[in-house]
């Protein structure tokens, strides 16, 4: 194969792959040092890579647990001090009902043994939003509450 062929090939087959990749947020997007505490009912979920999202309806009633400060949190591989961000954990100044949620990668989701989400299951989680919830509606999550388990999402299992 010359050159120019293995050129063309590998930007047809990656090009794809790199949009994506520019379309994807990272961390630095989000405001890290103001956690934010959701609870509510999955009303859609996409159960796929890049990360698994769900539309989240907030409760009626939103609060932060009186025990969020308390809780344990499993150990992952990722340098994240969790009792911390449990201590800082706010409620969103915004007024929407809805939020938009990203998760982990489904591997990632996997390692956790996390169950599949369905709509109208209720969970819980703390995680970022943009700097000065400015922008859409949507958290990353660190940390999920789903049938009585925290899972650590950031990374893998230690």
């Amino acid at each position: 194969m010359d050159r120019r062929t293995a050129i063309q090939l590998l930007a047809t087959t990656t090009l794809p792959f790199s949009l994506d990749a520019l379309a994807h947020h990272g961390w630095s997007s989000f405001d890290l040092d103001r956690p934010l505490y959701l609870e509510g009912k999955a009303t859609r979920v996409k159960w796929q890579n890049p990360h698994t999202e769900l539309m989240l309806e907030l409760s009626a009633t939103l609060a932060l647990p009186a025990d969020l400060a308390s809780r344990s949190v499993p150990a992952q591989t990722a340098s994240v001090d969790g009792p911390t961000l449990l201590k800082k954990a706010v409620l969103p100044k915004r007024t929407d009902r809805t939020w938009e949620i990203e998760l982990a990668p489904l591997s990632r989701m996997e390692a956790w043994k996390v169950p599949e989400i369905k709509p109208g299951q209720t969970l819980a989680m703390l995680g970022f939003t943009f700097k000065e919830e400015k922008g859409g509606a949507i958290l990353r999550v660190e940390y999920l509450w789903l049938d009585g388990k925290t899972y650590a999402l950031r990374s893998s299992p230690a």
